[in-house]
């Protein structure tokens, strides 16, 4: 008789995300007539910018024509976005990054959750406490993570490394010497940063102890501090030890489309094996490329007018987080968050839970945010709001929290 994977038998209920969708669902069935307002989920609202739909149109043309028609797409991706790439996003700030060194993806999420087949079962992980669910999860389904603990909510073979208001929601080196580890900045889901000398400390970190960062940097387009690195590879280095993740998600609003990459510096390597030909081979043999017509939109991302709309889009978003902080600062909230990144951290009112707080917003403002305990145990008694949402309405949820009355944090 076949088997299953038992490791998926571990894990806790749904995807977090699932979770909250299952009841804003039940309390839309319930109350048809309520307008909900959704900022929880991380998902854009915004069109994809002209430069990019035009891009999108000539592609789709040219698959018309016999002469034109793309099938497969290389297994790296097409050169002309790689190349487009390389030259925006690393060496315009400093970083020689070559473009057999970058693979073409269908969204970091994928690319988070596939990375840990190229590395051993017994590698032991590190991550950030809240951190994005992807990250332990998928690690948990590998059989990375040991048995999970409810009562602490917690994984056994796991080193969780606490974001706390004490250290500014930024991690600590941890006692406990990981294999890999994982770093987001800036960050899902508090929305905080780390400066270039602090992100150097854990690249000597890494380099000294034998462990491989996955650095997520899927909003680093939403940084506005001239001090917070884009891209780890602008610190001495990192090249030995980091693998870079990145997305056109947020940035471009491709949450859709899907388009992402993956960077792996030749020099990264476990004794005399290249890791960059070990995702190359996976993905050679498990992923048949993003299409042609989104490869050519994504590169027209980087053309003039395409960074000119992306970046008007970036700041309606980061507009939006300054009316969530601002209003929540007005109603006497806890925050962090909303200057480097389009989330929103706050502390949930009156001790409620996580999840208290959730069914409070929704029931009493029909507000939808996402409970901080569904990032780690030390995000319990927080709450995440995102700036993805439309302006008009935005204003309109910080409009009903406000009137809920003010809080005691």
């Amino acid at each position: 008789m076949f088997k299953i994977n038992e490791n998926y038998l571990k894990l806790p209920g749904s995807y977090l995300f699932s979770d909250i969708a299952k009841k804003v669902k039940a309390f839309t069935d319930a109350n048809p007539d309520n307008k909900i307002i959704r900022l929880g989920i991380g998902d854009v609202t915004l069109p994809l910018a002209p430069a990019v739909i035009e891009a999108l149109h000539k592609a789709t043309d040219e698959m018309a024509v016999k002469e034109n028609f793309k099938g497969y797409a290389p297994d790296l991706g097409y050169e002309f976005l790689r190349s487009a790439i390389a030259l925006h996003d690393f060496k315009a700030r400093g970083v020689d990054i070559a473009i057999d060194e970058i693979f073409i993806s269908d969204g970091a999420k994928s690319d988070s959750g596939n990375i840990g087949d190229i590395f051993d079962v017994n590698n032991k992980i590190a991550v950030c406490d809240p951190v994005y669910p992807v990250y332990v999860d998928t690690n948990a389904m590998s059989g990375r993570t040991g048995e999970y603990q409810p009562d602490l909510g917690k994984w056994s073979n796991v080193i969780y490394m606490p974001c706390t208001i004490e250290n500014n929601f930024a991690p600590q080196l941890p006692e406990e010497t990981p294999d890999i580890i994982y770093l987001c900045f800036p960050n899902n889901p508090t929305g905080s940063t780390i400066n270039k000398a602090e992100l150097q400390k854990w690249v000597d970190y890494a380099n000294k102890v034998g462990a491989v960062i996955i650095y997520d940097a899927a909003y680093e387009a939403y940084i506005s501090e001239a001090d917070v690195p884009h891209s780890i590879y602008e610190c001495d280095g990192a090249k030995t030890c980091a693998i870079e993740l990145r997305s056109f998600s947020k940035n471009a609003g491709f949450t859709g489309t899907r388009l992402g990459f993956t960077v792996i510096p030749k020099e990264l390597k476990c004794g005399e094996v290249m890791v960059n030909s070990l995702w190359a081979r996976r993905q050679g043999t498990k992923f048949n490329g993003a299409p042609y017509i989104i490869q050519v939109a994504g590169t027209a991302v980087y053309s003039e007018e395409g960074k000119k709309q992306t970046k008007e889009q970036i700041a309606y978003y980061m507009n939006n987080a300054k009316v969530i902080k601002d209003g929540l600062l007005d109603a006497g909230y806890s925050v962090s968050g909303g200057v480097n990144a389009p989330y929103i951290w706050l502390k949930t009112p009156d001790k409620m839970t996580s999840w208290e707080f959730f069914d409070y917003l929704l029931n009493e403002a029909n507000v939808v945010g996402t409970p901080g305990s569904g990032f780690g145990p030390s995000g319990e008694g927080y709450f995440r709001l995102t700036a993805f949402g439309t302006y008009e309405n935005t204003l309109e949820a910080i409009e009903r929290i406000k009137k809920l009355g003010s809080v005691t944090t």
